[in-house]
């Protein structure tokens, strides 16, 4: 998606990428190829240094609350450098998109500036620790928030959630599972948020596809304590096959208790190259965004700014397509017209299609993996579109 040179191809290929980008069908080409030697760039827009930012009439006022200190500085520059990416691969001249450091002040003061300042829309934050501050800033001035965070928990008529809710990657290996045969499953689950969200969406996809639950054991992360587990669930009574709901290490201490049966995981596998070096998990299946488009932006990232970026930084990039798309129809100076987020057929980004649900949750089109020798293979593509269908299931089963 990146444009490096300035002769004509580079001017029909700019077209091209701002066609694509503002694109509502899967099909469309997002990420064009890059061009090696890019010059390293920083964010357009920093955090504002006046009390008043420039007057604008003809750009929308986005606000980007992440981290850019303390802790998880890397993640929200991260995310800051992919937004800047997503507005030069544009030619966006409708959006001014300003970056505010969450963790210097904290999420509160971060929006309150932000709403001060005149944006009228939120990108961010990254933590769900953060939004009830930051809803307290901007619910008054009814500015909305697009929140990177995955907790579903968080979502309100004026707060969306766009990272990827892990119930839903299990609802999809459980759907794809039950076509091909598996009835009964049983689940190692650790304890704590995650694990309370993969077990809802595990009860909800198999109430949805009749798949019997035969026992969902918890543990800590020990050793010890996920033998046990695996014994215990082993112990329930027959089971077609097993779901794992943590990283690789965890799930390959697991497996070799497994017996020969099959292993299901999460999107926490998604990434981990190791685990395909794990002969007990070789034939697991699990479910995942696509990284179909993601090889081309990592390379087009490197080349921008020098580093590798983390997977996560796509939903800075596709947040700002998101924007841009919706902002066709928004006059500028108005109040962001949430109303065109509930769009069914969905939107298209780096990730793949997503749309949300009446709840203001992203549901997201996944792929299911095989995990294989030294390699994952995907045995089941994400779709390229939303159908009726499609909503309808995620809504019956509380995904």
């Amino acid at each position: 998606m990146i444009r490096y040179r300035n002769d004509n191809r580079t001017s029909v290929l700019r077209r091209a990428v701002v066609a694509a980008a503002l694109a509502l069908l899967a099909g469309c080409a997002v990420v064009p190829k890059p061009v090696a030697h890019a010059p390293v760039l920083r964010p357009v827009e920093a955090a504002p240094q006046a009390n008043v930012l420039p007057s604008d009439t003809d750009r929308h006022r986005i606000a980007l609350l992440v981290p850019m200190t303390g802790a998880s500085a890397a993640i929200g520059q991260a995310i800051a450098n992919a937004t800047t990416m997503a507005l030069l691969d544009t030619n966006a001249a409708n959006l001014r998109i300003t970056t505010y450091d969450t963790a210097a002040s904290g999420a509160g003061p971060a929006a309150a500036k932000a709403i001060a300042d005149g944006n009228k829309l939120i990108l961010g934050p990254l933590n769900s620790e953060d939004v009830g501050a930051v809803a307290a800033a901007a619910r008054p001035a009814h500015v909305p928030m697009i929140t990177y965070s995955n907790d579903a928990d968080a979502a309100a008529r004026d707060v969306f959630v766009f990272g990827q809710a892990p119930g839903q990657s299990v609802a999809r290996v459980i759907g794809y599972a039950r076509a091909h045969g598996i009835t009964a499953v049983g689940a190692l689950i650790p304890t704590g948020v995650y694990g309370q969200r993969v077990a809802a969406g595990l009860n909800g996809a198999a109430r949805q596809y009749n798949v019997r639950v035969t026992d969902v054991e918890t543990y800590e992360r020990t050793n010890t304590s996920v033998a046990s587990a695996i014994r215990r669930v082993k112990a329930k009574g027959q089971v077609d096959a097993i779901v794992i709901a943590d990283r690789a290490r965890i799930a390959a201490l697991a497996a070799p208790m497994a017996n020969g049966v099959r292993l299901l995981g999460t999107e926490l596998w998604a990434g981990d190259a190791t685990i395909t070096h794990m002969a007990p998990l070789r034939g697991a299946w699990f479910a995942a965004i696509s990284d179909k488009r993601f090889g081309q932006f990592e390379t087009s990232y490197h080349n921008r700014f020098g580093v590798n970026p983390p997977r996560i930084s796509t939903l800075g990039y596709d947040s700002v397509l998101l924007t841009l798309n919706v902002a066709r129809s928004w006059r500028s100076g108005t109040v962001f017209p949430t109303g065109k987020l509930f769009d069914s057929q969905g939107f298209i980004g780096l990730d793949g299609v997503f749309r949300f649900n009446e709840f203001g949750i992203a549901e997201r089109a996944m792929e299911v993996r095989e995990v294989g020798t030294g390699t994952f293979t995907t045995i089941s593509p994400a779709p390229v579109h939303f159908t009726q269908e499609d909503y309808q299931i995620q809504h019956r089963a509380g995904i």
